[in-house]
This record gives structure tokens, sequence and C-alpha cells, in this order.
């Protein structure tokens, strides 16, 4: 098959001759391998990361979450109930109670926070039952299920005895003197199992215990914090909050689980524009080496091209040929960048086990993203977006020496010939 004249010169220009101008090739090629690779393996993993830090918030946390807005105690919440569970496009809504406690264990007091749940556990808003990994899921009288990472940290195993204080008991502490007062004595449960949600927050700070415990532990008697909503679909929330904020009396307001934690979102949000403007530079780096490779091209290649325009070669035909040089390194230095990338996030634990083992290099640590493995999700919109951009950048790179060997005069280039 023939090829066009520019693509074929364009091809010959590009055999390596042990020259200056093709090791600068080469390593234009590199980097626009190692920029695509970098920025396919990092968006992905940070993608990833986003995805599965929003699994474990939905999976712990309700879609929806009802409560007053002064922040006080919810009565008389079995009405509210059925409204809200009337609403297009809810699943199902429970009471819930959650909040701070100090846990006494081994003579120990650690902070941490209790979260109701059903006492079988079968919650049509949270189905937490399914985190159970240790033990029975048992929440009758005393007893309590703690999180993986708590039961770590503390040496609390199912069967041992720990000491839960509460609002109650500081409200007892501060009227200690007040011969009328109430003593409320602090709960005493026994851990009847342990529950992993992968999030490392949840797993190290709470404790889950039956609604009628949640409100001895807080003093509440009848009285609940807020109602946990599910919805259908939890990217819908904000136009189902919007709904009950409108049907709901203006003492109660609705958020959800995005408003408690847009700011964490909003943070990972513009860590990855950084990132991904800051991993542009490498390609606009090796842009600039493939540019001046271009432009030493033009200087060494001055009689062919006189040459060429002498034989008839129009200045299109000129410029075609250098910038099908810049094209032929962005594709496929394009290519292999992206088969590197995908490569490497395929491989990605046994990376991470190679710089630990060998370097003691420890690479995404569980204390301090909260996942127990490195999570990458692969996007296919924004792998070509990358791909798209990185061919782009080349070819406005060989866009100005092109445009330079196009208007070389051909006498000029031929003076001493």
């Amino acid at each position: 098959m023939e090829l066009p004249v520019e693509l074929f010169l364009a091809l010959r220009y590009l055999r390596p001759r042990r020259t200056f101008v093709s090791v600068i090739t080469v390593l234009s090629f590199l980097g626009v391998t190692i920029g695509v690779a970098v920025l396919i393996g990092v968006l992905s993993v940070m993608a990833g990361f986003q995805q599965q830090l929003t699994d474990k918030i939905i999976g712990f946390n309700a879609h929806i979450t009802v409560a007053m807005t002064d922040g006080s105690v919810l009565y008389d919440y079995d009405k509210l109930v059925d409204l809200i569970q009337k609403q297009p496009d809810v699943l199902a809504a429970t009471p819930i109670i959650r909040g701070p406690v100090l846990i006494e264990h081994a003579g120990e007091m650690t902070p941490a926070f209790i979260k109701s749940v059903p006492v079988d556990g079968d919650d049509p808003v949270l189905p937490l039952k399914k985190k159970l990994i240790m033990g029975d899921w048992e929440l009758h009288g005393d007893s309590v299920i703690v999180g993986k990472e708590w039961s770590k940290r503390n040496g609390a195993f199912p069967g041992d005895k720990i000491t839960i204080y509460g609002a109650a008991q500081v409200q007892s502490f501060l009227h200690r003197n007040d011969k009328n007062a109430v003593i409320a004595l602090p709960e005493e449960p026994i851990i009847r199992g342990i529950f992993q949600t992968g999030q490392f927050d949840y797993d190290l700070n709470y404790l889950l215990v039956s609604t009628e415990m949640a409100q001895s532990i807080w003093g509440m008697k009848d009285a609940v914090h807020g109602i946990a909503v599910r919805v259908k679909n939890p990217e819908d929330a904000e136009a189902v909050r919007d709904r009950l904020n409108k049907v709901l009396p203006d003492t109660l307001h609705a958020r959800t689980w995005m408003d408690d934690n847009r700011e964490l979102f909003n943070q990972i949000e513009v860590e990855r524009v950084v990132m991904a403007f800051i991993l542009c530079l490498i390609l606009i780096v090796a842009a600039f080496g493939l540019c001046s490779t271009l432009i030493t091209t033009t200087i060494q290649k001055s009689r062919e091209i006189g040459l060429m325009k002498a034989l008839g070669a129009n200045d299109l035909q000129v410029c075609g040929v250098f910038l099908f040089h810049g094209t032929v390194v962005g594709v496929f230095g394009t290519l292999s960048g992206t088969i590197l990338g995908l490569a490497a996030l395929h491989y990605l634990s046994a990376i991470r086990d190679f710089l630990l083992y060998a370097f003691h290099i420890q690479v995404f640590p569980s204390s301090v993203y909260g996942l127990p493995a490195i999570p990458a999700l692969i996007n296919p919109t924004e792998i070509a977006v990358i791909d798209i951009s990185a061919v782009l950048i080349c070819v406005l790179a060989a866009l100005i020496p092109a445009v330079s060997a196009a208007t070389l005069a051909p006498a000029r280039a031929l003076r001493y010939e």
C-alpha cells in the first residue's frame, strides 16, 4: 500500500540513526508514554477512591436524615415516619439515635459514637447485619456490636464486657449534689459481635446498640435524634430532600448524605483537578522535547526541504511532513502509555507489595485513607479524553517547526549546494 509522501518522509525521519536528534525523539516518545500512563493511573485511583468512599458512606449512613432544625430530640416520631414513607421515591424510614459516648474497657477510656439499629438487624434503611464478620447479631438486653478496628485497638472481643458513659451519666455527674436528681448508671453491655464496613473511620469509632439502650445512654426516654430515610437512587437524594422539606413542618429539616459530606467530596474533586493539571506538565515537557527535535530536524534537513520545494512541493506538503512526525510520536506514545497505565492498574496490589518489601515504602496506608486496598475505577471516557489531549499537545508542539519549514525559501536552502 502506497503511503502519502508526507507520511512516508515523516516515518523516514523517525528512523533511529544514532544521532542526537534520534535520542531526543526517543526521550519525547518516552515522555508522552510516561505522562499518559501516570495520568491514567493517578486519576483512576482517585476516581476509585471517591467511588469507594461514596459506597462506604452510603453503606453506613442514611441517604437522607430528618431531624429537628434546632438540634433537639424528636418525640412522636411514628406519624412522621408514616408521612415520610408515603413520599415518592422513598423506600423506607426508621428512627435513629446517634451520638458521642465514652467507652471504658480494661481500665482504659476511649471516645466513640453509638448508632442505634433494629434488634434483629433487618433494617430496611441500613442493612448493617451484612457487615457482621465475627460473633452473632445479638442486641437484646445488654448487648453491643463493635467495629473491627475498635476491637483490634482496644483488645476487646465477643464475650468481653464494656462500660458506656453517655449524656445521661454526664447530667448525673453535673447534678450529683442535687438530692432530687435521678442517678443514671452507665450501661455495661457485653460485646456480641464485630462488624466491618471497610471504612476505617467507621470501623474504629462506631458501636451498634439497640434503640432502647441508646435511649437509656442518652436519657431520652421515648425520643430519637432523627429519622433515617432510604431512597431508590442515592444520586437523586437531593430532589427527594427538597420534596420532603416542602411537606415537613418548619421545625424539621431534611439533609442528604451529600450535604453531610460535601466538604470532603469537594476537597477530593479539587485534588483531582489539581493533580491532573500538575501531571499534564509531564506531557507539556515531552511536547517541548518534541518541538526541539523537530526544530533541529528542520535545520539538518534544510537541503532536502529546499530540494522538495524546488521540485514542486507546496508549503502545505512540507508542513504536513513535520506535522505527521509529531502526530506519529503522539499516537504511538499515547498508545504505549495507555497500555502501560492499564497494566499498572491491573497489578496495583503487586506493585504496592513490591514497594513495601523492597524499599519499605507504604503506599496508600489504610490508617490514613480508610480503605483496606488501593481502589481504581477505569473510566473509558476519561481515558479517551487523556489520549486525545496527549495527541493534540504533540500536534501543537509540531506546528511551530512545521510552519517554519514550510516557509523556508528554496533559493536560501540551496544557496551553497
